[in-house]
């Protein structure tokens, strides 16, 4: 691992490559946050993926990317008189340290477990803004629904907003599927979709009951489901047989051999 100083050291190279690029390459000059923004994204899903595979080299790689784009977006501005790379690192040192009073401030000495600490999150967020803004005001607009109905949730639990045991909320998702069923009785597609947004909410709710990353889950159950239509498809496709030729049953039985077999 490398001493403080090194990375100290290394995060001056990628500021000063940043200045070469912008001044000196006609693609990097030209860009703005608006255009960069979507590039962003796909990194932060770049990263996300070799989070959830492990894989360490590829983690690395990606956490250059995302630094680098941050330093994209503080360069622009700082190019308009706005704020600089400074600035940024200013404002999160500080926030950290207002949100951290049992590590840096008059509760330095107090010993607090990790759920204390998440219990207790939204409401020294609260006071950071003098109450002005309200607890789901930070969650944007443009956020994926699973991760925004995470965020939602996680925000209402620091205030105190949550089920006393977790159990209970198995009640609650059984009620929405409940609701669900009848909307779809009663042929309504605006109430249904509406039921069905309700009922997801609560399977969320659920998950991070239960410590589940929701958004992981399902895609564990994306690439079971893709594995075992593999299968299905390598017995019928590549034999010359088409689905379509097959009945329900049929292909069933291919997929639960596959199932059998692991996949």
């Amino acid at each position: 691992m490398h001493t403080r100083q090194e990375n100290i050291e290394a995060f001056g190279r990628l500021l000063d490559i940043m200045d070469a690029l912008r001044e000196k390459c006609p693609w990097n000059a030209e860009q703005t946050m608006e255009s960069i923004r979507p590039m962003t994204e796909e990194e932060v899903y770049e990263l996300s993926d070799a989070i959830l595979k492990g894989n360490a080299p590829e983690i690395s790689k990606e956490i250059g990317d995302m630094l680098y784009h941050m330093v994209f977006y503080a360069r622009i501005a700082k190019e308009k008189g706005e704020f600089d790379i400074a600035d940024c690192i200013g404002k999160i040192c500080d926030k950290m340290v207002f949100r951290h009073p049992h590590v840096f401030g008059d509760e330095s000495g107090r010993h607090l477990t990790a759920k204390e600490i998440a219990d207790t999150w939204e409401l020294v967020k609260a006071r950071e803004k003098d109450g002005n803004v309200t607890v789901m005001a930070g969650i944007p607009d443009s956020m994926p629904a699973v991760l925004k109905a995470m965020s939602m949730q996680q925000k209402a639990r620091g205030c105190g907003f949550d089920w006393e045991r977790r159990e209970d909320v198995w009640a609650k998702v059984e009620e929405e599927l409940g609701e669900v069923e009848e909307a779809a009785a009663q042929e309504d597609p605006a109430h249904t979709e509406e039921e069905f947004g309700d009922l997801l909410f609560a399977t969320i709710n659920a998950a991070r009951l239960y410590d589940i990353d929701p958004e992981a889950a399902l895609n564990k159950a994306c690439d079971k489901f893709r594995r075992r239509f593999g299968y299905l498809e390598e017995n019928t496709l590549k034999k010359g047989i088409k689905l379509t030729d097959l009945t329900l049953a049929q292909m069933d039985e291919i997929w639960d051999e596959g199932k059998a077999k692991g996949l």
